[in-house]
């Protein structure tokens, strides 16, 4: 298994600059490290060639290119496999992913899916994802939150429709007819969505165990570049990613200010590269795997005192907005949703209080 570190912030505070020293400063501590990056100018700065495969570029320091084309092609002819191998007539065979075009959203997923493959490889011990920093790298990184609830609403909803009452006599007919499969039992349409449910609960795990996935905010002394990284650190918390700490570049020291403004974390000041020396900047990068793990997390539960709690940085109680459903609750901020599951001796029992304090909200349940 391997950790996953990204960088978040304003465009043009140097978290590409930031990614490449990460990375060479754990190869230097012996760790395999993997440098993944969408920017398609970042081997700019590393000076040398990077393609869409794993490149060593340095002792145990490997670089790659994602690009959303060549992830498309890839996961297309694995799609492609599996229906030759489970359908009796393939009507994918004669559509090449070289033809297809990435459409809105799906590069998310790909690149989600190249980092799930690249971490199960175990051949990296460190996996360093330098991402647009924006929402979009926290929308590829909560995706299985986002599809988990998805599986489970729409699941739900279409199973108790009198379409699927309707239509349910004729469905074991035509997929006999289509697919190599036994309908002996009944349950077996469940199969592949429990499947699908368990992998994407497994990607929730991983994504809130700090040991895992941990961003860093990247940011300088402009107010909007701060603004920015608040923004990102609360919304952060919404998709269930550990912040561990703020990286404030070309600094050579952090106004009190500034740090007061991320609260609790702590706030590192960075030296500017100096050309094309990377080991000062290096040197001044603190342990980012320990500061993972002794951030705050996004959200625990409290059965025993039926207490949920989850840190919501950078919000007040204006902007936030909770609602239940059922065995869920959501709790809205900013332009994110986070849909909580909640455990069995929390489900259906009603809230009877929500206390915004102190950047926690507190929800608490009925006996």
């Amino acid at each position: 298994m391997s950790q996953i570190l990204t960088f978040l912030g304003k465009g043009g505070t140097g978290r590409t600059t930031i990614a490449i020293a990460t990375a060479k400063k754990y190869a230097q501590q012996n760790q395999r490290v993997l440098l993944c990056s969408v920017d398609p100018s970042f081997h700019l700065l590393l000076g040398t060639t990077v393609s869409d495969k794993p490149t060593e570029i340095a002792p145990n320091l490997q670089a790659v290119k994602l690009q959303g084309t060549t992830l498309l092609e890839k996961s297309w002819e694995e799609l492609k496999r599996l229906e030759a191998e489970y359908v009796k007539t393939p009507f994918f065979k004669d559509v090449y992913g070289q033809e297809l075009a990435v459409l809105p959203g799906m590069e998310n997923a790909l690149i989600l899916n190249a980092l799930r493959e690249y971490d199960a490889s175990g051949q990296y011990d460190l996996i360093v994802f330098d991402g647009p920093g924006n929402q979009e790298t926290l929308r590829t990184i909560g995706m299985p939150e986002i599809m988990g609830w998805y599986m489970r609403r729409f699941r739900q909803v279409i199973a108790e429709s009198d379409l699927a009452k309707a239509l349910s006599p004729f469905v074991q007919p035509v997929t006999n007819a289509v697919l190599n499969v036994n309908w002996s039992n009944s349950d077996r349409i469940d199969q592949p969505l429990n499947q699908i449910t368990d992998q994407l609960e497994k990607g929730r795990n991983t994504i809130t165990d700090a040991k895992r996935v941990a961003g860093f905010l990247v940011t300088n002394n402009d107010p909007a570049a701060i603004a920015t990284a608040r923004y990102l650190w609360g919304s952060s918390q919404q998709v269930g990613l550990t912040v561990g700490g703020v990286l404030c570049n070309q600094q050579t020291q952090v106004p009190a200010a500034t740090s007061s403004q991320f609260d609790p974390l702590p706030v590192t000041a960075l030296p500017q590269r100096q050309g094309d020396s990377w080991e000062e900047l290096v040197q001044a990068l603190p342990d980012l795997q320990q500061q993972a793990i002794q951030a705050p997390t996004p959200i625990t539960i409290d059965t025993e005192q039926r207490q949920v709690r989850l840190f919501l940085p950078s919000f007040d109680k204006n902007q936030v907005k909770l609602t239940q459903y059922g065995p869920e609750v959501t709790i809205e901020a900013g332009d994110q949703r986070h849909n909580v599951f909640l455990p069995q001796q929390l489900r259906n029992k009603a809230v009877t209080g929500a206390k915004f304090q102190n950047q926690y909200l507190t929800i608490s349940f009925a006996q």
